[in-house]
């Protein structure tokens, strides 16, 4: 239980250092080659999540909400839940509509929201939660065939690798202390655990955010190739994790 607070309390206090800097340039999303990782990655999380007008949707970690921004687009009602304060102050400021996005400031463990959700999605989130628990709540506030659509990064990338267990270089990439990665084998044996079934992690994404924006295009070409070519494909920065809980 101590360990969980002082997890939670490294988390406001590293939102808090984010707030004070340039959270979406510490975060690889400011750069011209970010812009575009951010908008696929948005993209595809929307897309498995099978996001129309109308659905009512949780996202999980929405911090300044730049994601949010973009998966409202689609004309979902949702409700947007992280733990900072300064990264909410942040998200309330980009003028979102009202009556259609609605921000709490709670860690997702604790958060009590209306659900059943039609689909839970988030970017960058689950590697900083209780993963146990935290399946284990987004299968109770989905409804019967909901999506779950989350975008984390790749522990098999060898940059990703060594940033999220080196300390030193943790601090200099800007995570927070308790954060980590997945590999995806062992992440889908916990979700059929807990009951998800189609669940679809795929790995994507090797454009980096220092890419120059003159071989943005050439760099993404060459990551789509990659991106389908067995055993290299394990490599890429992401994993798109998808999967619902059973019913119609």
């Amino acid at each position: 239980m101590n360990g969980g607070q002082n997890t939670k309390n490294n988390e406001i206090l590293h939102g808090k250092k984010l707030s004070e800097a340039d959270p979406e340039r510490i975060w690889g999303w400011g750069s011209p080659a970010g812009r575009v990782r951010a908008e696929r990655r948005a993209r595809l999380i929307a897309e498995a999540a099978c996001l129309v007008s109308g659905m009512k949707v949780l996202e999980i970690g929405c911090g300044t909400g730049f994601f949010t921004e973009i998966f409202a687009q689609y004309g979902a009602h949702i409700t947007a839940v992280d733990i900072s304060r300064d990264l909410l102050d942040i998200a309330r400021g980009k003028g979102l509509p009202r009556e259609r996005v609605h921000f709490i400031e709670k860690p997702f463990e604790e958060c009590e929201v209306d659900g059943p959700f039609d689909a839970v999605i988030g970017s960058s989130i689950l590697h900083h939660l209780d993963i146990d628990e935290s399946f284990s709540k987004i299968f109770r506030l989905l409804k019967p065939g909901g999506m779950m659509s989350f975008a984390e990064p790749n522990m098999l990338n060898p940059q990703i690798l060594l940033q999220k267990n080196i300390p030193w270089l943790k601090r200099l990439m800007g995570d927070s202390p308790d954060e980590t990665a997945f590999v995806r084998w062992p992440l889908k044996t916990v979700l059929m655990k807990k009951g998800y079934v189609g669940i679809r992690i795929t790995p994507f994404d090797w454009l980096h955010p220092s890419t120059p924006e003159s071989l943005i295009d050439f760099v993404s070409a060459v990551g789509g190739f990659l991106e389908k070519t067995p055993g290299l494909s394990e490599f890429a920065g992401s994993l798109l994790i998808t999967c619902r809980r059973p019913g119609v």
